[in-house]
């Protein structure tokens, strides 16, 4: 009844979440012929684990090769299902129709990828600022922009339609082949929806597709991850951030006091610790954009060089708790 999917997962020391991840595949209401999981140096017990899944094909390189993008391609070149489904090691199935979700989206042959939407559980080691308070209902939003439609948005409106995400999206492998994900640092997802749009093809976002995933950021990383991010859409998309602009005001702020404060599961001192958190968040991302916006202004050249002196590498997440204190 269904076609034939497979799963590619980049992990790396994943202990702790790749068996959630594993079994919330192996529990969708679309079977999945296979998953590939290309481990790049794991040492924390996550090798083990996978071998205990029949469905698991594990593929190992070094973790000097790792690459967002590249490794990505060595997992969908040893794909065999018309489709395939992207994902992350420490992420999990919201329920048990994710990926059929996903694979609604493909309501016609131009239809060259589906994504998906990240979520955050209520948990009191996770930011209650990013806890899913769902909106309103469920959208799916397609974006097509045939006959060289797409290069005439705005950066904004470019930028707006390529807000894809790797940690819940679905492709069709036959375009994967034609268009395989770049090589870079960060943000290979997001310049994969450019390219699939600039050929033709329509991409689809499908809030039903969900999947718990969340990371709590240090200071250092907030700033290599929003720099970066700061980074990539101008260079993809042309798209500069005005300067002030995320600034919060008052409603802003005693909107936060209130979600952080009456976020239920969380200690007074706990909730102090994530408003502090969350400040110290916003300074990061501030300080990002001043460094972005001051390298612009003396030129790209010396954006290229800003941007590798501190996102030559991508940011690896933390995985300790966050200390809120």
């Amino acid at each position: 009844m269904f076609p034939e999917v497979s799963v590619v997962i980049p992990v790396r020391n994943e202990a702790a979440k790749i068996k959630a991840c594993i079994e919330g595949i192996l529990s969708q209401t679309v079977p999945v012929k296979e998953i590939i999981v290309v481990d790049s140096g794991s040492t924390d017990g996550t090798l083990e684990i996978l071998r205990r899944y029949r469905k698991v094909k594990l593929v190992e390189i070094p973790g000097s090769q790792f690459n967002h993008g590249e490794t990505r391609n060595v997992g969908v070149r040893e794909a065999t299902g018309e489709f395939v489904v992207l994902t992350v090691g420490d992420a999990t199935a919201y329920d048990n129709k994710w990926i059929e979700s996903l694979l609604e989206g493909f309501d016609s042959p131009e239809v060259a990828g589906v994504c998906g939407q990240q979520i955050c559980p209520h948990d009191p080691d996770k930011n209650p600022l990013n806890w899913y308070r769902p909106h309103g209902p469920r959208t799916k939003t397609k974006y097509h922009f045939p006959n060289g439609a797409f290069e005439k948005l705005t950066p904004y409106e470019r930028m707006r339609a390529c807000g894809w995400d790797d940690v819940t999206a679905m492709y069709r492998r036959s375009v994967l082949q034609e268009i395989p994900f770049q090589y870079t640092s960060f943000a290979e997802d997001a310049i994969w929806a450019k390219e699939a749009l600039m050929a033709g093809y329509a991409i689809v976002y499908n809030s039903s597709a969900r999947v718990y995933h969340y990371h709590n950021e240090d200071g250092d990383f907030a700033f290599k991850r929003m720099l970066t991010t700061f980074y990539m859409r101008y260079r993809h998309f042309g798209y500069v951030y005005p300067k002030g602009e995320g600034k919060r005001d008052l409603r802003a702020l005693l909107s936060r006091y209130k979600q952080i404060f009456t976020a239920k599961g969380i200690s007074l001192k706990e909730k102090v610790g994530w408003l502090k958190y969350n400040n110290t968040y916003d300074e990061a991302v501030a300080k990002a954009h001043n460094t972005f916006l001051e390298a612009l202004a003396k030129g790209e050249q010396e954006l290229d060089k800003v941007h590798e002196k501190f996102c030559g590498k991508p940011p690896i997440p933390i995985k300790q708790k966050v200390q809120l204190t």
